[in-house]
Parts: C-alpha cells; structure tokens; sequence
C-alpha cells in the first residue's frame, strides 16, 4: 500500500464503518417506513434524509477548517453516535412525526461527519496508493455491511442495538490504531465557490452527475423489464460479486495506469448494458447487461466515491471536493423515486435511446480533463515493472544454466562476465536516466 500499517488500519476502520453505519441506518428507515405502513409520504421521509445530509455536510466541512487536528472532531463524531444510534430503540419512531425526526437526526449525522472521514482518508493517503485503499475499503464495506444487517431484519431495537455497537467498535478501533501525527497537515482551507469553479473538477463533476440521473432513470424500466425472469435473483448476486472483485482491481490499475481512461471505461460500459438489454431478447441480454452493469459499477465507485476528489485536492483541503463530489450519488436515488411514476410509461426503446445518447453526452468531458495521477508515479510504476521483468529474467537464466551446466557453473562463479544487456534492461536504464 506504501502506508504505515497503523495508518491503513485506521483509514479502513474510520471510512468503512462510516458507510456500514449509514447503510444500516437507512435500512431502519425502511424497516419503519413498512412498520408505519407508510406509502405516499415516503418521498417526504427520505427526502428529509438526503437533505439534511446535504445540508451538514456543508456545514461539516466549515467545521473540519476549524479544528487542527481530524482526529479530534472524528472522536468526537464517533461518540456522538453511539447515543445517535439509539434513538429508535427509545420509541421515538412509534408515530409518523417520529419517523421524520429519525431520518432527519440519522441524516444529520452522517453528513456532519462524512467531510472529516474523508478529509481524513485523503490528507493520510497519496495519489499512489489511494485507489488501491479505496478498493479495498469498498470491499470490505459489502461484504461487512451484508453480514450486519442479517442480525438486525425485522426488530428495530436489535437493529438499533447493532448500530450503536458498530459505533463503540470502530470508536475502539480507531483510538487504538490511530498514529499521532499524520503524513502531512499542512493543507490550505478554500471556498465553495473556488472549489466550484476549478474546471478539472467539472470535467469530473458533469460525467458523474448524468451518469448517476441516467443510471437510476433507467431503474424502474429495468425493473419491468425484469419481471417473470426467475434467475435475474441470481444474477443480481452475481453483479454485487462483480462489482466487489472489480473495485479492488480497479484500485490497483487507477494507482499504475491513471483513472482518466478507467472512468472511460466505465461510462462506456453501462451503455453496453443499456444495449444489450435492447437488442437482445432473453436470457443472454441480461446476462450480459450484468457484467457490464457490474462492472462500470466496480470502475466508478472507487474512482468517485474515494479517489478523483483527493486527487483533485491536491494541496487543498479536500473535504469541500468530497461534498460536491457526492451530492449526485447522494441524490440521485431519491430522484429514481421521485420521477418513477412518470418514467415507469415510456417506453423501453425510446428510454435507451435517451440513456445512450446522454451517457455519449457524458464521456465528452472526460477526454478534456486531466489525468489526476502524476505522470512520474506512472513512469515510476513502469521502471519498477521493467526492474522486476529483468530481474525474474535473469534468475531464470541462472537458473537453466546451472541445471544445465552444474560443474561449469561452479568454475564459472567467481569470474562470470555482465550478462549482455537485454531489451527490458535497456528499457529500465533509459526511464532511470530520463527520471533520476
């Protein structure tokens, strides 16, 4: 990773326990909202969420240009969320009112917090290792968040329980890994509008945005589409498998090959999806609309969720990249919601046709933005490739030669010659002459 193990320790504690939290949070509120058999006011409970997540998350990114140290004001959150956790377990949400101060209180909190995690996480990790953590943590973050919600279905108090003990775990956690000083805290505060007007960010921020109204638009078609297809329950199995592998491979190759062509890719991908659903009738279509659903998924979560906006950071504090970067993912399904009655009638050709249109829309700007990812850590991925390639080479010529040679190899030993330079040598040499 090229971080210290106590730093990557507490990076994956404080980020995936931030979202696993929040991600069983919301289940409770749709366990609620089906307890209170709550149906067109559904809109306004979730409605309240995102926006109070919208709105402290702004403030939480003030705040965090308040405190000198990250690690003060993340305690401090943490604890806060122990007794934030156990307010359904109180009855609060036994009426109607009660239920919208849950989601408005769970909303609340996570949005205070989420600026300082991930200030946190990119002020601790570089451009060349922030992929290949950010993969990992996603990684984690399925799989730990599936297996906790299986203990809390259909009890609120037990889910309540749960959240809170989440908290109390990753609070102990973090305490003890936490390092005492980071890499480097020398970072400059910045404005919203500085932030908004920084063009490399927009080149980003629009792709990611009609991206994520596209993708969700789409959902309620799909979801008629999908019905009387049996296996399609398997197949969504097989697309959260798909999208957890490829996260972790896409963390590796954004850190050695750069994000701008994966993000690329995975625009490019989903409308591979959207077209297969529509020239293919079937079993085939689906399956391929799920690799490739699964796997632009894989590519644009690490990229966007935890790795463009540090980048883009640079010498600045980054939590006001990470507000802006996440408001389209935040909103974006509530909007599925919100627009579904009017998207359910139209038809699945014509829908397509407009998803592959914008998503050609979409990858425009990436070719005009920058690559985020120094082109020195690629050249330094290159050499050390090179270095090893040559290397393993070497070794194996040794290798055949002295089981093929035995004794002439032990003779030889002492006055061997320099092996004649290969083509990789010759490689390796000219990069450590251009960049060292």
């Amino acid at each position: 990773m090229g971080l210290r193990p106590r730093l990557a320790a507490t990076n994956v504690v404080l980020v995936a326990s931030a979202f696993i939290w929040y991600y069983l949070a919301y289940s409770i509120l749709q366990q609620l909202i089906r307890t209170l058999q709550v149906t067109s006011e559904t809109l306004l409970v979730l409605g309240i969420n995102v926006t109070c997540i919208a709105a402290t998350a702004v403030i939480g990114s003030l705040l965090a240009d308040k405190f000198s140290r990250r690690d003060n004001i993340l305690t401090l959150w943490m604890l806060g969320g122990i007794f934030v956790s156990l307010v359904p377990f109180f009855g609060v949400s036994s009426t109607f009112s009660g239920l919208l101060i849950v989601s408005a209180i769970f909303g609340g909190y996570f949005g205070l917090g989420m600026p300082a995690v991930m200030g946190y996480f990119s002020l601790s990790t570089g451009c060349e290792n922030r992929g290949r953590l950010g993969g990992i943590i996603f990684l984690i973050i399925g799989f730990a968040f599936y297996s906790v919600e299986s203990l809390a279905v259909g009890n609120i108090s037990l889910a309540s329980g749960v959240l809170a003990l989440v908290q109390i775990v990753s609070l102990l956690l973090f305490l003890k890994f936490k390092p005492n000083s980071l890499p480097s805290s020398k970072q400059k505060s910045t404005s919203y509008s500085a932030v908004l007007s920084n063009r490399p960010l927009l080149l980003f921020l629009i792709p990611w945005f009609i991206f994520n109204m596209v993708n969700y638009m789409t959902i309620p078609v799909i979801s008629g589409l999908s019905e009387g297809y049996a296996f399609l329950n398997t197949l969504n199995i097989l697309e959260n498998i798909i999208i957890a592998i490829v996260a972790v491979v896409t963390g590796f190759l954004a850190d050695s090959r750069g994000r701008k062509r994966l993000a690329i890719s995975g625009f490019a991908l989903l409308g591979v999806g959207y077209a297969a659903i529509g020239l293919f009738q079937g079993s085939f279509g689906w399956y391929i609309y799920t690799v490739a659903d699964g796997v632009a998924w894989g590519i644009l979560n690490v990229l966007f969720l935890f790795t463009l906006w540090g980048d883009l950071a640079q010498d600045k504090k980054s939590e006001k990249f990470y507000v802006i970067g996440s408001l389209p993912f935040l909103f974006s399904n509530f909007m599925t919601r919100l627009l579904t009655p009017l998207i359910s009638n139209i038809q699945p050709v014509a829908l397509f046709s407009f998803a592959s249109f914008f998503l050609f829309l979409a990858v425009l700007p990436l070719f005009y933005a920058p690559e985020t990812l120094p082109e020195k850590v690629m050249k330094d991925k290159d050499l050390q490739s090179y270095v090893e390639k040559a290397k393993q080479k070497v070794q194996k010529e040794a290798e055949k030669s002295q089981k093929e040679h035995p004794e002439a190899e032990k003779e030889n030993e002492k006055g061997k010659e320099e092996p004649e330079e290969t083509p990789e040598d010759t490689e390796a040499r000219k990069l450590a002459e251009k960049y060292y």
